[in-house]
């Protein structure tokens, strides 16, 4: 399987400073986007912290193995990398008086051939776009979340819900960060969708599809993807990761030398 990924980053039409980030390391196949959140310029030092720290060391990781990595060895290494960048956003926040309470959210994806190993902590998303069909495939770490899930709220409420945007879980506010951690089966076509909720709460699902539907180069999609939400409204900052697969032109060829020796 081969991927394709394209990044975008706004600050959308109301805030002055951009605190989402995302990284992306094309050989690795792996993605990162987080969402920052603090005071002064904190949450733009939180989200910096967490994408580069995740990028230099588990893109090195991945790299330089020595052997093709099992997804159990890969998934050690994902939880091992964002227990280290948790800990570290941690102990920056205490170190500095400017960054005391800074956090992030966090979603990460690492493609292994026909798999994705896709973690997230708070509420950046992750989406499939998989035969004309748009799935959430992360499940947000929200109190909205939280509500819905015990029917406190239906999901017609849930659109104006002023507690939208109050996470349960983020990275770098405690010693310790529990991450959903998932594994996925990919398909060639498949496209994947990362975002902050600057996207999300300003995009409804189906305008996203409507987006994503469009097809195209990955570059343009995420262009529309921005400007979209930047039409509802633009309220916060807007982050998106698009990554596409596509089947390997060798895998063909193999099963056809292996037929032709039986």
């Amino acid at each position: 399987m081969k991927y394709t990924f394209c990044t975008q980053t706004d600050p959308g039409r109301v805030r002055a400073n951009n605190e989402d980030t995302v990284a992306v390391d094309e050989t690795a196949r792996l993605a990162v986007l987080a969402d920052g959140m603090g005071g002064y310029n904190a949450g733009e030092v939180a989200s910096h912290m967490a994408t580069s720290l995740i990028q230099s060391e588990l893109g090195a990781w991945l790299l330089n193995a020595t052997k093709r990595p099992s997804t159990s060895e890969v998934k050690h290494a994902i939880e091992t990398c964002v227990a280290n960048v948790n800990r570290a956003i941690f102990d920056a926040s205490r170190a500095n008086a400017r960054y005391a309470g800074m956090g992030t959210t966090l979603v990460l994806a690492v493609f292994l051939g026909k798999h994705l190993l896709l973690g997230h902590i708070g509420d950046s998303r992750c989406y499939r776009w998989r035969d004309d069909t748009l799935v959430q495939i992360t499940k947000d770490h929200s109190l909205l979340q939280e509500q819905l899930d015990a029917g406190w709220l239906t999901p017609a409420q849930a659109v104006t819900s002023p507690i939208r945007n109050l996470v349960t879980r983020a990275v770098g506010v405690g010693t310790g960060v529990a991450l959903d951690l998932r594994e996925h089966r990919v398909q060639a076509n498949d496209v994947y969708l990362l975002c902050s909720d600057g996207l999300s709460d300003m995009v409804d699902d189906g305008l996203l599809a409507d987006v994503l539907r469009q097809g195209g180069v990955l570059t343009k999609m995420a262009d529309a993807l921005v400007t979209k939400a930047n039409e509802m409204g633009g309220r916060d900052n807007i982050a998106v990761i698009l990554a596409q697969a596509s089947g390997s032109i060798e895998e063909p060829r193999l099963i056809s030398q292996w037929l032709g020796k039986q």
